[in-house]
């Protein structure tokens, strides 16, 4: 178990090359998603998250053998139990719920305790629900845990009232033993997505459209193993080309796919940071006289609702007003009262925020409350004069892997 505090003594120029992991969103789907597998699935580049130790937790209790080796996983589903899913685990990431569709998928039953995971404001799993139900489940809610069952799935046509990456990966699950066609439409269409219809084909599943707006699975009898690599991080690539332009000298960041961050390049591009895009990294270099931008939240390829508190860190050192937008979770501003605690001159109101820059930075004992506000602190703590503690550290843990290491690598004084 890592320390649940991170002190960091800032006002240092970083330099040098971090390799971006596996992408923590699709591993959080991957994983249960091998529930589906009639043989051994071994995954690779598999990121070392606290999220991932959960997730294998829960397979267990299953009764799913786990073997983990350097980067991969190697998974037999070959002796699973249908149990409830109940243990602490279970409510410490919200991702759990994605064991819903597959074990649905897998047995027509399901009963789980309800999931948790970083509050970012209301997160419903209507969506979810109403996409179970389309395929012919009944649902129960009764003391905290969903009771889920159908006599038989059967394909139909599932219409999202939102393009919810949680519901599309949960319904694709639960689609790919129903009987017939299922067409999602209104997808989600995040690489992740992508990536989790990727590994489910391999195993015999028969999934299309996956990155677009309508996704239809044919339903089979049973699947098999397979072997997968994950797709490098996009957030966490996100992340550290921020912070480069924050404050390194000169910063490679690699195994990345720049599309899947364009996005974000973009608006640092508008910004000045003085950046060479290749293939599968970025290099990012030392700029001054940053200007401000304005950025609007939306689901991908819009700006990731995720990169919004990371990018905050660095707008505090823009010259002007700078103002974002949050469409996806309104309640997604708790870091704007940790950056100001820092010195920044920020106001959250309604959904958005306006930061008033440049201001400098000092060390001060602060907040992680949510995973990606623990990422906008670890930056300002880097930008910041004298020393910063990071409480809640447990959050950061979460979704960045090795953190404290590949900053070290940077030249950075983490401990």
């Amino acid at each position: 178990m890592q320390d649940d505090t991170i002190v960091i003594r800032g006002g240092k120029k970083l330099e040098g090359t971090v390799k971006i992991s596996g992408a923590k969103n699709a591993t959080v789907a991957l994983i249960p998603a091998t529930v589906l597998a009639g043989d051994v699935v071994t995954i690779f580049d598999v990121p070392d998250i606290a999220d991932v130790e959960a997730l294998t937790t829960l397979l267990g209790e299953l009764n799913v053998k786990v073997t983990k080796k350097n980067d991969h996983i190697i998974i037999d589903p070959r002796e699973i139990k249908n149990a409830t899913l109940d243990h602490e685990a279970v409510g410490k990431l919200r991702a759990s719920y994605y064991f819903m569709g597959a074990l649905l998928g897998r047995y027509k039953k399901v009963k789980i305790k309800m999931s948790g995971g970083c509050y970012l404001g209301p997160r419903p799993i209507d969506l979810h629900l109403k996409g179970f139900e389309a395929l012919g489940a009944h649902i129960d809610y009764d003391d905290g845990y969903y009771m889920i069952e159908a006599k038989e799935l059967n394909g139909a046509n599932i219409y999202l009232d939102i393009a919810s990456v949680g519901a599309t990966i949960n319904i694709m699950m639960a689609a790919v033993f129903a009987k017939g066609r299922t067409t999602i439409e209104n997808a989600a269409k995040e690489p992740e997505i992508i990536d989790v219809s990727s590994m489910l084909n391999k195993m015999g599943a028969k999934i299309r459209g996956a990155g677009t707006s309508e996704i239809t699975i044919d339903g089979v009898e049973s699947l098999g193993g397979c072997y997968h690599e994950i797709i490098p991080d996009r957030i966490e690539a996100g992340t550290y080309v921020i912070l480069a332009a924050a404050c390194a000298k000169r910063c490679k960041i690699e195994n990345i796919i720049p599309q899947h961050i364009e996005s974000l390049l973009m608006k640092l591009e508008e910004m000045g940071v003085k950046m060479d895009i290749g293939v599968d990294s970025v290099v990012v270099y030392e700029s001054h006289d940053l200007k401000p931008i304005e950025v609007k939240t939306l689901p991908f390829p819009g700006f990731a609702t995720d990169l919004q508190q990371p990018l905050t860190a660095l707008l505090t050192q823009a010259i002007g007003i700078s103002k974002i937008h949050e469409t996806i979770y309104p309640e997604r501003f708790k870091h704007c009262r940790e950056l100001a605690l820092m010195g920044a001159e920020i106001e959250a109101h309604d959904g958005s925020s306006t930061i008033t820059g440049p201001t400098p930075l000092s060390g001060a004992v602060v907040t992680a409350t949510d995973l990606r506000c623990g990422a906008s602190l670890v930056i300002a703590g880097l930008i910041a004069e004298g020393e910063t503690t990071i409480k809640g550290a447990y959050h950061i843990y979460r979704g960045y892997d090795r953190i404290k290491e590949k900053l070290k690598a940077l030249g950075a004084d983490v401990r």
